[in-house]
């Protein structure tokens, strides 16, 4: 049996996205147990020359949006990005999880052929077909983002392990 496009994005956003809420629910309470703000995560990063926490979490939220409305063949939504605290951050994680739910199975499945085009910064836009947008694009740069955020708060001392990485079935 194969798997439908439906099966294999929106569950897999979902898990992990409300595992993200837990990653930001254990910052918030590392703060609080050591006494200090959590605006000190927004800016974190692993190298100078990476983006820091907040633009992680907001690319992945934008993905995820993205590729619901590609697929669906929708207009992908505009939000601003004026996060400025973790629970900004929360408030575009369930916002991202609310929009996920919206969709029905019907929308999305059977979307493997429909063209999918995305604009290009320079150049012409990049067109492929959605099955090859959804796994050669989309889940492994929303994998990318989300880690990033999960490496960022494991390396402030955020205790999260494996299992809050993988989050609840």
């Amino acid at each position: 049996m194969s798997l439908s496009m439906h099966a294999t994005s929106a569950p897999i956003f979902v898990r992990t996205l409300k595992a993200m809420l837990v990653w930001l629910d254990k910052a918030q309470a590392h703060a609080e147990a050591r006494k200090f703000d959590t605006v000190n995560y927004l800016g974190l990063r692993l190298a100078p020359d990476m983006l820091p926490l907040t633009r992680q979490v907001q690319i992945t939220t934008d993905g995820v949006k993205g590729c619901m409305a590609r697929l669906a063949g929708l207009e992908v939504p505009k939000w601003d990005d004026t996060e400025v605290s973790l629970d900004d951050l929360r408030a575009r994680v369930n916002k991202t999880l609310d929009y996920v739910h919206s969709f029905k199975p019907e929308q999305i499945d059977g979307t493997e052929a429909r063209e999918i085009v995305l604009p290009a910064r320079q150049g012409e836009p990049v067109r492929m077909t959605g099955e090859a947008f959804l796994k050669h694009f989309v889940l492994p740069n929303f994998f990318f983002h989300a880690t990033t955020t999960y490496a960022l708060l494991r390396h402030a001392g955020v205790e999260v392990g494996k299992r809050d990485f993988l989050g609840a079935a």
